[in-house]
């Protein structure tokens, strides 16, 4: 007897590869969530860092490094088509240089195109055509002021933001509702704010942004929106099969 499996539209059409920091629980639902139909996600999750420690820049700088080689030989097995690096501060926190010679290394290392977190920010940003923004996160004091100058030397500009205003450490930024997000990003708003940018993989921002578009009357910006956003992209992907995630994806 055969039986057969009703095809859900779940692979077939490209193969995106993910590497999410260890404690981060939020990346994988978010991408599985909105990814095209046809489309399969394929993850490695990346140690490094000190869960006990306050994930700072010097954290985010050891996870950026920690055994990148092997992760990437161990997820290029899976033969993706595009390769998505899910920690927007551990880039953020070393500059836009950093940040490019990352993604090479990846991609010498891949064959494939790579991209991080904070290119995908600074794609989704200069896709809009925005230039001034509201900036908002749940990271340390340190890590903000260092993203914000990090989008700085991209061109753009922070008129405006809004922070959590304690250390939520590795766990505490995932638990932040949406709700919380949506309050977050209502806190950074500003009238000479173009967008509204919501930063960090591992916080619950994708739910948020339809009720940001809709009160605040303007373009929001999530990490992992952008993430996929830059990987629809590079897969040449129609943006029909997309589920509705604001107005970035209008701009496919």
């Amino acid at each position: 007897m055969t039986i057969r499996i009703p095809d859900n539209g779940s692979r077939g059409r490209a193969r995106i590869g993910l590497v999410v920091p260890f404690s981060n629980t939020n990346l994988e639902s978010d991408l599985f969530m909105l990814r095209p139909q046809g489309v399969s996600l394929h993850v490695m999750r990346a140690g490094g860092y000190d869960l006990d420690k306050v994930p700072d820049s010097e954290q985010m700088r050891k996870f950026a490094l920690a055994s990148l080689d092997e992760m990437i030989s161990s997820l290029s097995a899976a033969r993706p088509d595009v390769i998505l690096y899910g920690c927007t501060s551990a880039t953020l926190a070393h500059g836009p240089g950093f940040d490019r010679e990352f993604a090479k290394r990846i991609t010498d290392m891949s064959g494939v195109p790579a991209v991080t977190a904070a290119s995908a920010l600074v794609e989704a940003l200069e896709a809009l055509k925005v230039k001034h923004i509201a900036f908002s996160s749940p990271y340390i004091e340190q890590l903000n002021q260092e993203a914000i100058s990090f989008l700085e030397h991209c061109g753009i500009q922070t008129v405006s933001s809004a922070y959590v205003g304690s250390d939520l450490g590795n766990y505490g930024q995932g638990e932040l509702t949406p709700d919380e997000v949506y309050e977050l990003g209502c806190r950074a708003d500003h009238p000479k704010a173009e967008t509204i940018v919501l930063s960090c993989t591992d916080m619950r921002s994708v739910e948020a942004v339809e009720a940001l578009e809709r009160d605040l009357r303007k373009p929001v910006v999530a990490s992992n929106q952008a993430l996929l956003f830059a990987a629809v992209r590079r897969l040449s992907l129609s943006s029909e099969a997309l589920v509705r995630c604001g107005r970035l994806f209008d701009c496919l």
